[in-house]
C-alpha cells in the first residue's frame, strides 16, 4: 500500500525522524493560508508547493497542458495560491506515472529547508528496503541525491553505496556511523546523520515498511538532517498489525480494476497486452503469462484467483477481465488441488449466462481435481467455450484466437 508524502512524513514523525514540515491542501485558498501559516511558525518567505500523487518524478514532471511542474516554489501568499491553482484538478504526467498521468487532488504547501547559514547544504539520497537474494534488509545511499538520482544509479553505479541489515537484528551503532561517513560529513552533521538513520530504520520495522526512500534526505546550512520528501510503502500482509494506517489507503490513487477484484479477494494486476488469463496460483499464473507470449500474445493481467476459488469469484473474475477493452481472448487455466476443477467450470457456466453476450473467445484448460467432471459440464452446456487438455493445446487455442 502506498502513502502520500504528507501521510509517510507524520508517520516518520513518531519516529522521531525530522522532516519538512508542511499542511497538506485541497484549495487555492487553503494553500495561501498554509504559506501563512508556515511564515508565522518557521519565519520563512518562500513555501514549496507539492502535488501529491503516487509516483515520483514530481520536480520534473508537468501539468498536462501547461509549463506547471509539479513541485515548485512560491515566493508570497499569492505565488502559492497561483501555484496550488494550477496543479490542483490538472493531471501530473512523470516519468514514472507515463502518458497517462495522475489526477491531482491535494498539494502539500512545505516549510523552505534552504536557507542560507554558516555551512553550505548538501542532497543525499537513502532508501531501505528487502533485499531478496541475500535475505536481509539493505539500506542504500548516495552522496548525489535529488532529482536525477535514477541518472546516478545507471552512470556511476560507484556512487551509491549499500549497508545490509539481518531482519531479526537492529541497526548497529557502527553500521549508522559507516553511512554518515561515507556521505562524508562531520561535526554537528555526522551525529545528526547516525541519529537520522537509527530513527529512520525503526521506523522501515515499526511501520512493516516493504520500501522506505528518502530524496532528498537533505543537510541544512546549520547541520541538521532531515527527510525533504518521503517516499513509503506498507506491506500489505502486515496491514493486520496496523488497523490504523490502512485508513490511509487513497484508493483515487489505484486501478479501478485493482481494487475491484481485491473487494473479492483476487490477487489482480493489469497489464497492457491483449489476453486475459485466469489461473490459480501466482507460481502456475507466471507460466501461463509465459505461455501466452509464446503464443504470439501479450497478457492483459494477472490474475490469481486463489485456492479457494469458487463460482462467485470466477464470475467476478470475468467481469473485472472484460471490463478491458483491449482483451482479445480469455485464458482459463486451473490445476485443481485444493480448488476442485467441476466449481471452477460451473463458475465459467454461470458467468457467461449472467454477463450474456461475451464477444472474445474463451480457451478453458483444467487439470487436476474433478477435471473430467468439469469438462463434461463445459461441453454439455453448449456454450462457446473451447476446452484444452494439455498446455500446448491452450497454446494453439490462444494463438488462434488472436489471430483470428
Amino acid at each position: 500500500m502506498n502513502l502520500h508524502e504528507y501521510q509517510a512524513k507524520e508517520l516518520l514523525k513518531k519516529y522521531n525522524v525530522p522532516v519538512q514540515e508542511g499542511i497538506p491542501v485541497d484549495t487555492p485558498e487553503a494553500a495561501a493560508e498554509a504559506y501563512k501559516q508556515l511564515k508565522v511558525q518557521y519565519g520563512n518567505e518562500f513555501a514549496v508547493v507539492k502535488a501529491q500523487i503516487h509516483a515520483g518524478g514530481r520536480g520534473k514532471g508537468k501539468i498536462r497542458g501547461t509549463e506547471q511542474r509539479g513541485v515548485a516554489v512560491g515566493k508570497n501568499a499569492e505565488d502559492v495560491k497561483n501555484i496550488a491553482g494550477n496543479i490542483l484538478g490538472g493531471t501530473l504526467v512523470t516519468i514514472q506515472t507515463g502518458e497517462a498521468g495522475k489526477l491531482v487532488n491535494k498539494v502539500l504547501v512545505a516549510q523552505d529547508v534552504y536557507y542560507p547559514g554558516a555551512n553550505p547544504v548538501k542532497e543525499f539520497y537513502l532508501s531501505i528496503l528487502l533485499d531478496r537474494a541475500k535475505s536481509e534488509n539493505v539500506i542504500m545511499y548516495s552522496t548525489e541525491g535529488g532529482m536525477d538520482i535514477e541518472e546516478v544509479a545507471h552512470n556511476t553505479p560507484e556512487k551509491i553505496f549499500k549497508e545490509w541489515v539481518k531482519p531479526n537484528m537492529a541497526l548497529q551503532p557502527f553500521q549508522a556511523r559507516n553511512i554518515a561517513f561515507n556521505l562524508g560529513l562531520s561535526g554537528e552533521a555526522f551525529k545528526n546523520m547516525v541519529k537520522f538513520v537509527t530513527n529512520l530504520y525503526n521506523a522501515y520495522v515499526g511501520l512493516d515498511c516493504s520500501m522506505l526512500e528518502i530524496n532528498p534526505l537533505f543537510k541544512t546550512s546549520d547541520d541538521k538532517i532531515i527527510a525533504v520528501d518521503a517516499k513509503v510503502n506498507l506491506d500489505d500482509n502486515a496491514l493486520m498489525r496496523h488497523p490504523d494506517l490502512e485508513a490511509l489507503r487513497d484508493i483515487t490513487e489505484e486501478d479501478p480494476t485493482e481494487v475491484e477484484a481485491g473487494k473479492y479477494n483476487l490477487n489482480f494486476v493489469k497489464l497492457d497486452g491483449n489476453v486475459g488469463c485466469m489461473v490459480n496460483g501466482a507460481g502456475l499464473a507466471m507460466a501461463t503469462m509465459d505461455m501466452i507470449k509464446l503464443s504470439g500474445g501479450e497478457p492483459a493481467n494477472f490474475l490469481d484467483v486463489g485456492g479457494t476459488a469458487n463460482a462467485q469469484t470466477v464470475e467476478a473474475g470475468f467481469r473485472i477481465i472484460l471490463k478491458d477493452p483491449k482483451v482479445q481472448a480469455i485464458l482459463i487455466n486451473i490445476f485443481g488441488g485444493i480448488v476442485r476443477c467441476d466449481r471452477v467450470a460451473q463458475g465459467v457456466i454461470d458467468a457467461y449466462k449472467s454477463i450474456g453476450n461475451i464477444k472474445v473467445p474463451i480457451i478453458v484448460r483444467l487439470q487436476g481435481t474433478n477435471a473430467k467432471e468439469a469438462k463434461d459440464l463445459i461441453e454439455a452446456s453448449g456454450l462457446q467455450v473451447q476446452s484444452a487438455t494439455l498446455l500446448s493445446e491452450a497454446a494453439d487455442l490462444v494463438n488462434k484466437a488472436i489471430k483470428a
